[in-house]
C-alpha cells in the first residue's frame, strides 16, 4: 500500500489526532519539508492561523460521525513561509476500527484556482463587451439623428445668432458623446478598423514629440525600439491610441514625476505561455511593445478591474473610465494579447502581442485628391426602420438638392419601385433591419436594376456587418452616426466612383 501511494502523483499521508504519521515523497516537495522533519508532528505547522486549522479540523472530526469521506480547499503554508492553495479529500483508511488512521490525499490547486481566476476574467470582459457593443449601436441611431438635426438647423440660421450658438452646443454634445461610443465599440472589438501592414517602430518615432508635451517635463521618457523590428497588420490610427491611452494612464500614475519606458522587441511566445495566461494556443512569433512606469502600482483588486468600461480611479471629473478599456478591445480586435504586471508603490508595466509578420515591405500610400461636390440631382432610395433617423436623413438628402424615396424596410422598398416610373441612381440601405436585411436587400435590388450603386449604413459594427457579408473592400459603407457633411460626402463619393 505504501508503494502505490508513493507512485500516486498526489500527495498522500496519514495522520492520527492531527499529527503525521506517514507521508509520501510528495507531500514534502509540495511544503519544502525533509522526509525527516515532518514525522510524528501536528498539522498545525501547515497551517497560517488557528482559525484555519480548526476549519479543516472539523471536517476530519465528521468522519468519525459517520461520513464516509470529506473534502475541503483551504491554504498551506510551506517550510520557507510561502502560501499555496491545496484541495484535501479525507477518508478513514480502516473505517471498521475506532482508532482508524485517517487518509489525506492533497492535490495543490494554485495553478488550477489561477487558470480559473483568468477564465472567469476573460468570460466577464467578453460578456461586457457583448453589453457595450449593444448599447452603442443603439445610442448611435440617437446621435445620428442628435447630430443630423442639429446641423440641418444651423444651416438655416445665422452664425451670429444665440440660438445657433444653442444649436451647436448640441452638435458638439453630441459628437462628444459620439466619440464615447467609438471607445465602447472599441472595447467590444465591433469598431470598424482599416488595418494595414505596419512597424510600431514608426508609430513611436512619429509620436515621441508630443508624447513628451502630453506626459510633462517631471517624466523621463525613454523610447527604446529594436531596429530589425518586424511588421504587423493593424489599425495605424488605433496603436496611436494605444499608445497615447497608455502614457496618459502612466503619467496620471506618476504625479511626482517619474521615469517612462516604452520598447518594442521581437519575440517568440510557445505553447506553455498561453497555458499559463489560460488563452488558445497561439504560440509563434509577435512584436511586443512594452509601457513600463515607476509610479504608484496598482494592487491585485484593482488590478482585476483595469480593463473594465468605466472602472476608474481617478477622482470624478478626471477621467472616464475608458482609456484602459478601449486599449484592450484594439489589442483584442487586432488579434494581440495584452497583460499587466503591477505591485503597490513599484510600478506597472503593460506587455502587449501582436502577431508579426513575415513580409518586410510596407505599401505607400497614395494621394487622393479627388474631391466630389457636395449636391446633386440625383433620385436615392431609402430603407431605414428608425423613424426618425429616416426622416431626419431625409431631409439633408433633399436639402442637398436629391429627389428622395424611403421605405421602412426591405419589403417596402422592393415595393415603392415597382410604382416608380424613373431610373434609381443610389440604394441606401441599412444593414440590419426587421426582416429583409440590408444585404438581401441590395442584391435583389441590383437583380432588378443593374449596376445600381450602393451606400450601406449601420450603428452596428464590423463583426455583425461581418456576418452579413459586407466587410469585403469594395463595399461602399457610412458608419452611424454621421452628420450632413460626412453624408453629403459619401453620397457623392459613391455616385461619381468607379463602384
Amino acid at each position: 500500500l505504501k508503494n502505490v501511494f508513493q507512485a500516486s502523483p498526489l500527495g498522500i499521508t496519514l495522520i492520527k489526532n492531527r499529527k503525521i504519521v506517514w507521508h509520501n515523497d510528495n507531500i514534502a516537495r509540495m511544503t519544502g519539508y525533509l522526509s525527516d522533519e515532518f514525522y510524528g508532528k501536528n498539522a498545525r505547522i501547515l497551517y497560517k492561523s488557528e482559525e484555519e486549522f480548526e476549519r479543516v479540523g472539523r471536517v476530519i472530526k465528521g468522519l468519525c460521525q459517520g461520513k464516509k469521506r470529506s473534502e475541503i480547499e483551504t491554504r498551506w503554508v510551506r517550510k520557507d513561509g510561502s502560501e499555496f492553495d491545496c484541495h484535501i479529500r479525507y477518508a478513514l483508511l480502516e473505517p471498521e476500527k475506532k482508532d482508524s488512521l485517517t487518509l489525506a490525499i492533497v492535490n495543490d490547486i494554485t495553478e488550477k484556482k489561477k487558470l480559473r481566476a483568468q477564465l472567469n476574467q476573460a468570460q466577464k470582459m467578453e460578456s461586457i463587451g457583448i453589453l457595450a457593443g449593444g448599447v452603442a449601436h443603439d445610442f448611435n441611431n440617437i446621435l445620428t439623428t442628435i447630430i443630423g438635426t442639429a446641423d440641418l438647423i444651423m444651416m438655416d440660421l445665422d452664425k451670429d445668432t444665440d440660438l445657433y450658438q444653442d444649436i451647436e452646443d448640441i452638435s458638439k454634445a453630441g459628437k462628444r458623446a459620439a466619440a464615447l461610443t467609438r471607445q465602447l465599440l472599441a472595447f467590444s472589438r465591433k469598431e470598424i478598423i482599416n488595418p494595414e501592414v505596419m512597424n510600431l517602430n514608426f508609430t513611436l518615432t512619429n509620436l515621441e514629440k508630443m508624447l513628451r508635451r502630453l506626459i510633462g517635463e517631471d517624466i523621463d521618457l525613454a523610447v527604446q525600439c529594436e531596429p530589425k523590428l518586424s511588421h504587423i497588420k493593424a489599425d495605424p490610427g488605433q496603436m496611436e491610441q494605444i499608445v497615447m491611452n497608455l502614457a496618459v494612464n502612466a503619467r496620471d500614475a506618476m504625479p511626482k514625476g517619474g521615469k517612462l519606458t516604452i520598447e518594442t522587441m521581437n519575440v517568440d511566445l510557445d505553447e506553455q505561455y498561453f497555458i499559463d495566461h489560460a488563452v488558445e494556443n497561439g504560440s509563434g512569433k509577435y512584436v511586443m511593445m512594452a509601457v513600463t512606469d515607476n509610479g504608484i502600482g496598482m494592487d491585485e483588486e484593482t488590478k482585476s478591474r483595469i480593463f473594465e468600461p468605466f472602472f476608474t480611479t481617478k477622482k470624478m471629473g478626471r477621467g472616464t473610465g475608458l482609456g484602459l478599456s478601449t486599449v484592450y478591445g484594439i489589442v483584442k480586435q487586432n488579434n494581440g494579447h495584452i497583460w499587466v504586471y503591477s505591485e503597490k508603490n513599484k510600478g506597472t508595466t503593460f506587455k502587449i502581442y501582436f502577431p508579426a509578420l513575415e513580409t518586410d515591405t510596407i505599401k505607400e500610400k497614395k494621394d487622393n485628391d479627388f474631391k466630389p461636390e457636395l449636391t446633386g440631382t440625383e433620385t436615392i432610395l431609402m430603407a431605414e426602420d428608425d423613424d426618425t433617423l429616416r426622416e431626419m436623413a431625409e431631409r439633408m438628402l433633399q436639402k442637398a438638392g436629391y429627389r428622395v424615396i424611403t421605405a421602412v424596410t426591405g419589403e417596402e422598398a422592393i415595393n415603392a419601385v415597382k410604382n416608380f416610373n424613373d431610373p434609381i441612381d443610389l440604394l441606401i440601405t441599412d444593414v440590419v433591419m426587421p426582416g429583409m436585411n440590408g444585404k438581401d436587400l441590395a442584391d435583389q435590388m441590383q437583380e432588378k436594376i443593374p449596376g445600381l450603386k450602393v451606400l450601406y449604413m449601420s450603428g452596428y459594427t464590423a463583426n455583425t456587418i461581418a456576418h452579413h457579408g459586407l466587410l469585403d473592400k469594395d463595399i461602399n459603407f457610412i458608419q452611424k452616426p454621421f452628420n450632413y457633411d460626412d453624408l453629403v460626402h459619401k453620397i457623392r463619393e459613391v455616385l461619381d466612383g468607379d463602384q
